[in-house]
């Protein structure tokens, strides 16, 4: 016999479709089979499979162990999660900073060289970790897995650094991708570029992406496989040789920040894809920057309804790395 209690991210669907996730090897005529067959009980009663279930139902598998983890399947293992957790504070010399949590919702402020996602390298990323995480707290269980898998909800390029919307419940990785979907979550990014930039700019443009050197062009002019693009830009602080600019993306495509900001000579300080040799030799040698200054530094809520409605207007910030202050102080040497 194996029993199992429903938990929020399990309620509100149907309960042949959570025996479904569960039983994932099983076919469907097994499933309501062993539902006739009374093998499988919801609240200790004889079910059809068509009950919406709701929080602290109590589900027993009247089932042999055998067959319980045959149609299961391989469990999950849980070492991948928890060896990325392990690692990255290793690697980061400490957990990575939560700026917030509630009950649906992690933001972490991602540092420089992690993944927001695996790829084909099969690095460790923040992905894993957030999982990890969540395990390592006690804030979700491995059973909680076989049915509803966390992620994050915005990805940053690896050496971006900021603010990452992770999903903690299903609802609240529904609402925040369908948030980021529809551009209704408010985006702002600070990057120092070169050269000095005095008042706001409003760029405009098309952008063009090579998926083969993963690389992309701006222009003025409207082609066949560009895409409108813009960009606004709010200068900050500036020195004699850099300006520390608020960015917010109005339209979000790869690496739109980065080439549009080239594309007007002022490119993001340690930008190796579109900025400029020279001056990230001397950065790198005076600084050690070994990547894009660019920091997604603050996110802001639209208006929302229940039970989302204390996020409304609310902004989250998360700090810029140190060499920021550095450079923006010392750029008179």
């Amino acid at each position: 016999m194996v029993e199992r209690i429903i938990q929020d991210n399990e309620a509100g669907q149907r309960f042949d479709k959570y025996l479904l996730k569960v039983l994932k090897l099983a076919p469907s005529s097994f499933v309501h089979k062993m539902l006739r067959k009374k093998n499988i009980l919801l609240n200790q009663q004889k079910a059809d499979g068509k009950e919406k279930l709701q929080k602290e139902d109590r589900v027993t598998f009247y089932l042999s162990d055998e067959t319980f983890q045959k149609f299961v399947g391989i469990q999950r293992d849980m070492s991948i999660y928890e060896d990325a957790y392990d690692q990255i504070i290793s690697d980061y010399k400490g957990p990575l900073p939560v700026v917030y949590e509630d009950e649906h919702i992690v933001v972490f402020n991602k540092p420089v060289n992690l993944l927001s996602q695996k790829d084909a390298s099969n690095l460790v990323s923040l992905n894993e970790y957030f999982i990890g995480y969540l395990l390592k707290n006690e804030k979700i269980s491995p059973a909680d897995l076989d049915t509803f898998m966390p992620s994050i909800c915005n990805r940053l390029d690896r050496n971006t650094t900021g603010l990452i919307v992770c999903g903690k419940s299903l609802l609240g990785l529904q609402t925040m991708n369908q948030l980021f979907l529809d551009r209704t979550l408010h985006k702002y990014y600070h990057c120092i570029v070169a050269g000095r930039i005095l008042t706001p700019i409003e760029l405009r443009g098309y952008l063009t992406k090579d998926e083969e050197t993963n690389r992309v062009t701006i222009s003025t002019e409207n082609s066949k496989d560009s895409s409108y693009i813009e960009t606004k830009l709010v200068p900050i602080q500036h020195n004699e040789r850099t300006t520390l600019l608020e960015v917010e993306l109005v339209t979000g495509k790869t690496h739109q920040i980065r080439a549009h900001l080239a594309s007007i000579n002022h490119p993001i300080i340690g930008d190796y894809k579109y900025g400029l040799k020279s001056v990230n030799q001397e950065y790198s040698k005076n600084y050690q920057v070994k990547s894009q200054l660019l920091h997604s530094y603050k996110l802001v809520f639209p208006k929302l309804s229940e039970p989302f409605e204390y996020l409304s207007n609310m902004e989250i910030l998360a700090k810029e790395p140190a060499v920021y202050e550095k450079i923006l102080d010392g750029g008179n040497r």
